[in-house]
């Protein structure tokens, strides 16, 4: 399993899969054929469909700036693919081909290049479930974020400060803007209304979900809007944990080391999806996205908290068990509508899971890893239309701008 550092990764919004991933593969194949005279680069399947929305094409376009590259939407169907997301690049000299590379953009900005495994990140955890990671460390006494240190290094401390810090920049800058999101539907941007309906008589769980609303609206918001934003574990799904460790920061005085190991352990249960299963909406639907993203919320939540093993397992199952199935299905093909607003839901949802964890954990019956394996089979059996193509559900029943 691969470290955090490919998990959680600081970039440009509004797509993991869809921006992050192309403008990687394309920075590979130009560095790789510097002397050509020209490029083609043909996209497939999700991207294909709906990589005008994510902003495939200025991603892509940008990387050859000036050079002369010409730039093809193929074919929507993903039954010959190697994923769902997949590109071709192709490099010419004096009108003769001269490299071609087949590039996969798996999900959170990770991309597989055909033929090259040599090109992939070394495994740093030598488990892969999490039942393995909780019989290592109750064996030993451990707790998971200290699983995380064993593997990673001490210095991995210093890189989920700057992760932290870099989402909480993200809430911010989505709570201080205002207008009217691009793309052509109108949405208006609404954290910061959201963060100022404070009223008198507010009850205190009316304002937790206010306020973990707006700070997900507002992470959501400027990602839509193609600002910075962390992969947690996708661009469309990166709200979900800093909205709710933000709020937990602020009304219980958490230090930044603390919410830290928070990240540790909500990385670590990213991590064994993303291994085991996917966090790419393309193949899986958004169960891979916000899903995991719920899931991850859930378990760090539980480590803030300083809840037992296996209560950070129950959190992070359940909130994963009552996403299965759950469509991608952006309007028009962008990360607005529903990405945003289910940003905010997941986030309440990993509180209640927090909350359920703090009471039933020894009721469960099913373990993480068996609802992961549930969600990628879940995921591969959806109909393609479901899974990030704008073919289906409300990209096709609400028609407005696109």
């Amino acid at each position: 399993m691969k470290s955090l550092r490919y998990l959680y990764k600081i970039g440009r919004g509004p797509s993991s899969s869809h921006t992050m991933g192309p403008d990687k593969a394309a920075r590979y194949f130009k560095a790789a054929y510097p002397d050509a005279d020209s490029y083609k680069a043909v996209l497939y399947g999700s991207l294909s469909s709906t990589g005008k929305g994510h902003k495939t094409d200025e991603a892509i376009l940008d990387v050859f700036e000036g050079d002369k590259i010409e730039l093809i939407f193929g074919e929507n169907a993903t039954e010959n693919l190697p994923h769902e997301n997949t590109m071709e690049f192709f490099a010419y000299k004096n009108g003769e081909i001269i490299g071609k590379d087949r590039i996969m953009s798996v999900g959170g900005g990770q991309i597989v290049i055909e033929g090259k495994p040599e090109l992939s990140e070394e495994d740093v955890y030598p488990l892969h479930t999490f039942g393995q990671i909780a019989d290592y460390c109750m064996a030993h006494n451990m707790r998971l974020w200290e699983y995380v240190e064993m593997h990673e290094g001490k210095e991995i401390w210093d890189y989920l400060h700057e992760i932290w810090k870099a989402m909480k920049n993200s809430i911010n800058a989505g709570l201080s803007t205002r207008g009217v999101l691009d793309g052509g539907l109108g949405v208006e941007r609404k954290a910061q209304y959201l963060y100022n309906q404070s009223h008198i008589d507010e009850s205190d769980i009316t304002k937790e979900n206010r306020l973990v609303c707006a700070y997900a609206f507002a992470a959501s918001e400027h990602n839509a809007g193609g600002g910075v934003i962390v992969t947690a574990p996708t661009c469309g799904a990166c709200a979900v944990l800093p909205s709710v460790l933000k709020y937990m920061q602020d009304k219980k005085g958490f230090s930044d080391d603390q919410v830290c190991k928070a990240l540790a352990v909500g990385g670590l249960v990213g991590n064994l999806v993303k291994t085991n299963a996917s966090i790419s909406g393309a193949e899986c639907g958004c169960q891979a996205e916000i899903g995991t993203a719920c899931s991850m919320a859930a378990a760090a939540l539980c480590e803030l908290f300083g809840m037992g093993i296996g209560q950070i397992e129950y959190a992070a199952e359940v909130a994963m068990e009552h996403m299965l199935g759950l469509t991608c299905d952006p309007v028009c093909g962008l990360v607005q509508i529903p990405c945003i607003e289910r940003n905010a839901v997941a986030a309440m949802r990993a509180i209640n899971a927090l909350s359920l964890a703090n009471f039933l954990s020894t009721t469960r019956k099913i373990s993480f890893d068996t609802v992961v394996e549930t969600m990628y089979r879940t995921g591969k059996d959806l109909n393609a239309m479901y899974r990030e193509t704008s073919q289906g559900g409300l990209a096709v029943l609400f028609h407005q701008g696109c």
